[in-house]
């Protein structure tokens, strides 16, 4: 140890640095199954446009389906659910054109 003017004595200890590095986790992301939800939801809205909206509704419940075997498949889950809403609305609205046609 060294002696300093005033009678201190100065420590001269290694000093240890630690370096941490930390990763973030990658995000997951499930394209299909969001363009999936998307989908569904514009065919949802679009319902009153025949040829659109089959289109739509199509797209949408075949990329959800493909979607949902991804990590993560929330969106796609729920654009499967919105496809198959889109369905029932689809399966009334081409039976009620069947019956008006009929009952004419």
């Amino acid at each position: 140890m060294d002696t300093l003017e005033n009678g201190q004595q100065s420590a001269q200890q290694p000093v240890q640095q630690t370096v941490i590095v930390q990763q973030e986790p990658q995000r997951k992301s499930n394209g299909i199954g969001t363009a999936g939800f998307v989908l569904s939801l514009v065919a949802l809205f679009l319902c009153w446009i025949p040829v659109l909206d089959w289109i739509l509704w199509l797209l949408g419940l075949i990329f959800s389906a493909i979607g949902v075997f991804r990590v993560p498949r929330g969106l796609a889950i729920a654009g499967l659910c919105i496809s198959l809403l889109g369905l029932i609305i689809l399966i009334a609205l081409v039976g009620s054109l069947v019956a008006l046609i009929a009952a004419s």
